[in-house]
């Protein structure tokens, strides 16, 4: 069968690569660049633990070696400091965390590593892999879909055709694919501006990240963030005014040397300037991210990134949502459901997310009431902030699908557990089927769906000693009777679980269904709708007979009504900052 074809070789479409190929899936990979990446200190990126834990699973090296996990969070505001949050660094923090320090639960810490050495880590990664086939100095310019596959040409020192069953665009804001479809991609443009430096010095908060509000020195602006990378680099970004104030070399300096002696006691410690730039942020939306077999992943789907909600962060999770849907429709084992419920589920999550960021920044921003924005939220400016830089509600928290078309029917035999449904399950210990203790994450992303069977004390014996007794037998002929490919896995406990759950989750981690004990013909039920099957009176017949043709005047079928939306006003021109712009 013919391979995916991925357009664009940023860390998206090379997670997207391994990602598939971890699945059995061939892939080629379209550079339209010469394949090196240009070291930029001040280009980096912030990755929540488990998109962390997703780009080390592909064999991202970079990842433990250049990336650097925070030890902690501070916000400050003024001359005071109202909030600090400590990171579990053993990577088994929960999303439900509280800010009291007496709470035993505690947020898993969040990686920083440069952009350029997360792409050179999966490159290298991709060097390795026998199924992925990276393609450097490779423009497209055409795309053709047929009833089997899609034809695809690029212009380059050798102008080639070639063969793919689906085609991704993660090609970037400016993307040819998002344009050949002619698929809108309305939205905000600029709605924040950062002044960004990356340099070696020593902070009073070694291996803490800071959010800074309305510091007390004149000229600094009104919001600075630091946060450490490794071997003492700190990257520092100052809000900037929407409209004009052209950042200068010498103004950025001055701003370094004000802010580094406001937080030093005024005096100003040795730096080491080693990047500048200007951090410009869109809010954007495309209006379909699925056309028969071209989807958009990325920043070629969406653009966020105000009010510490992270752009490359959400990419990722497009990655992890769509390959093992793509995987199974690949390898022929799904309907065609499937593949539509990812622009149903990541579009609607990213809808929501820019919704609230865009209702936040008036308030934010403009020191209005934040109750006059966000109806029932009663918390303050800075707790809303800590909620998107920390991963907390509708800016941060990781994504959940409750109306999923892939959600299981109800049934009586359903239980709740402390993870609500189509929520990411908690990264809780299991044993595997080879009798290893290991992390559930990190059986994640196979194409396989995952049955965790609760067993209190089941830690202490081996499991050959228990894999005949009890509930296991049943529950092994239940999973191997599923519609899916599936793996038993079994745990000591699980928040908020009864002794005795079962729980199926689906291979980018997301729960299924919660089920008191063995139920095979509900657990059976829960797969088949996770993977997209419908009743047969509810199938309609779909485009695949058409041959369709896109060129750069755009595709010609209608797009559909989309009933969230981002507000689109005019947009306002690009400012003309003398520093390189850093995305």
């Amino acid at each position: 069968m013919d391979p995916v074809i991925i357009v664009g070789a940023g860390p998206v479409g090379l997670a997207l690569s391994l990602a598939l190929a971890a699945q059995g899936v061939p892939s080629v990979v379209l550079d339209e660049t010469s394949g090196k990446e240009e070291p930029r200190p001040a280009r980096t990126v912030v990755l929540r633990a488990d998109m962390a834990a997703l780009v080390e699973r592909l064999g991202c090296a970079t990842v433990r070696d250049e990336g650097l996990r925070w030890v902690g969070w501070r916000g400050m505001r003024r001359r005071q400091q109202p909030r600090e949050v400590a990171f579990d660094l053993g990577l088994g923090g929960t999303e439900e965390w509280s800010e009291d320090p007496d709470s035993p639960a505690a947020p898993a810490a969040p990686l920083h590593i440069p952009q350029h050495a997360l792409a050179r880590g999966l490159r290298d990664a991709i060097a390795r892999e026998p199924l992925v086939r990276l393609v450097t100095d490779a423009r497209l310019d055409t795309v053709e879909q047929d009833r089997t596959g899609v034809t695809a040409h690029t212009r380059g020192p050798d102008g080639t055709w070639w063969r793919g069953s689906h085609l991704v665009g993660c090609d970037g804001a400016r993307s040819t694919v998002r344009k050949l479809l002619g698929v809108r991609f309305p939205g905000r443009t600029a709605v924040e501006r950062h002044a960004v430096a990356a340099l070696r010095t020593e902070l009073p908060w070694p291996g803490e990240s800071l959010l800074h509000r309305q510091p007390p020195w004149r000229g600094v602006g009104e919001e600075i963030t630091a946060r450490p990378l490794p071997d003492g680099v700190w990257r520092i970004d100052w809000l900037l005014p929407p409209r004009g104030e052209l950042v200068t070399p010498d103004a950025l300096v001055t701003r370094i040397r004000e802010t580094l002696a406001g937080w030093c006691e005024g005096t100003t410690p040795p730096y080491e300037l080693l990047d500048t730039g200007v951090h410009t942020l869109h809010h954007r939306l495309a209006r379909r991210w699925r056309v028969d077999r071209v989807l958009l992943a990325g920043d070629a789907a969406h653009l966020l990134g105000a009010v510490g909600t992270q752009g490359l962060d959400e990419g990722l999770r497009d990655v992890d949502n769509l390959a093992w849907k793509l995987a199974l429709t690949w390898h022929r084992s799904a309907p065609d459901a499937l593949l539509d419920s990812y622009q149903s589920e990541r579009r609607t999550a990213i809808a929501a997310r820019l919704r609230a960021a865009d209702q936040a920044l008036p308030a934010l921003r403009g020191g209005g009431g934040l109750r006059t924005y966000l109806p029932g939220v009663m918390r303050g400016h800075d707790a809303l902030l800590t909620d998107g830089h920390l991963g907390r509600g509708p800016l941060g928290a990781s994504p959940a699908y409750p109306h999923s078309p892939l959600a299981a029917p109800f049934s009586e035999g359903m239980v709740p557990v402390g993870t609500p449904l189509g929520a990411p399950v908690e990264d809780v210990r299991v044993t595997a089927p080879d009798d290893t203790t290991v992390r559930l994450r990190d059986r994640l992303g196979q194409a396989r769906f995952l049955v965790l069977l609760v067993a209190p004390g089941s830690g202490v014996w081996e499991r050959r000693h228990w894999r005949t007794a009890g509930l296991m037998p049943r529950l092994e002929e239940a999973a191997e009777a599923l519609p899916v490919a599936s793996e038993v896995l079994v745990t000591d406990a699980y928040p908020g679980a009864p002794a005795h759950a079962v729980l199926l989750v689906r291979p980018d981690g997301h729960l299924v269904a919660a089920f008191a004990g063995v139920r095979p013909e509900e657990l059976h039920a829960a797969a088949e709708a996770a993977r997209g099957s419908v009743p047969e009176e509810a199938l309609e017949e779909g485009p695949e007979g058409r041959q369709e043709k896109v060129g750069r005047s755009g595709a010609s079928s209608p797009e559909p009504v989309v009933p969230v939306e981002v507000p689109a006003p005019a947009e306002a021109s690009l400012g003309h900052d003398r520093t390189v712009d850093v995305h």
